[in-house]
């Protein structure tokens, strides 16, 4: 039991990335098929702005993972003492630094900078298709290096901002967690669907006293 109890913790972190690396490749495989049949069928100007609100997720998404990665949970705990909305989720986040910070740096950042690069590439080809007098290889490079300036200067930015303001940034993403948790709700009462959260507290009120007595016993 030990031994095998060994091999699965040594097995662990090696299955957990390989499971973040093919998570990795289908979100980006289906991201780069979408964004690249997206940009050859918009105007050129529209297509630049897709590569631009690409960078903006990677700089957004980089910034949150930072924030939560620095944030302190103490302040948390203050608010969720006075009821403040979203602490708990807050607080939540803060204790699940590591895979907040790898998700949203190393998997959503680093995608939207690979698809950024793909549709850069993609833009590239729609301007020199058909054009001579153009030099691709110029123009590849001119566009690849303004995507980078501009993904390494927004990221650089965007570190300084998330350094200084870390507990504001995770309390408003958590508001935002705190939302989508009360609209799931409402969906699933909607639907007549119960919380599974709530599954054990039920099951435990509907045993009754007498049940919960006897099952200590035995």
């Amino acid at each position: 039991m030990n031994r095998r109890a060994k091999v699965r913790g040594s097995w662990g972190p090696a299955r957990g990335s390989l499971l973040v690396g093919l998570w990795t490749f289908v979100i980006a495989l289906l991201i780069t098929l979408l964004s690249t049949a997206v940009i050859a069928t918009l105007p050129l100007g529209l297509a630049l702005l897709v590569i631009v609100l690409i960078i903006l997720v990677g700089i957004v998404f980089d910034v949150i993972g930072l924030a939560t990665a620095t944030a302190r949970e103490a302040p948390f705990h203050a608010m969720a003492a006075k009821r403040v909305q979203g602490a708990s989720q807050a607080i939540s986040m803060v204790r699940n630094a590591d895979f907040v910070s790898s998700f949203c740096n190393d998997l959503v950042g680093d995608i939207c900078g690979t698809v950024s690069g793909a549709a850069a590439a993609a833009i590239v080809f729609r301007i020199v298709s058909g054009k001579a007098s153009l030099d691709g290889d110029m123009l590849s490079v001119l566009m690849v290096a303004l995507v980078a300036a501009l993904t390494v200067g927004g990221k650089a930015a965007g570190k300084g901002y998330a350094l200084a303001n870390a507990n504001h940034i995770v309390h408003r993403v958590a508001l935002m967690l705190a939302a989508g948790e009360r609209g799931a709700g409402a969906l699933r009462r909607a639907f007549g669907m119960s919380d599974p959260r709530e599954r054990p507290s039920a099951q435990k009120r509907a045993r009754g006293p007498g049940q919960e007595a006897s099952k200590r016993d035995g």
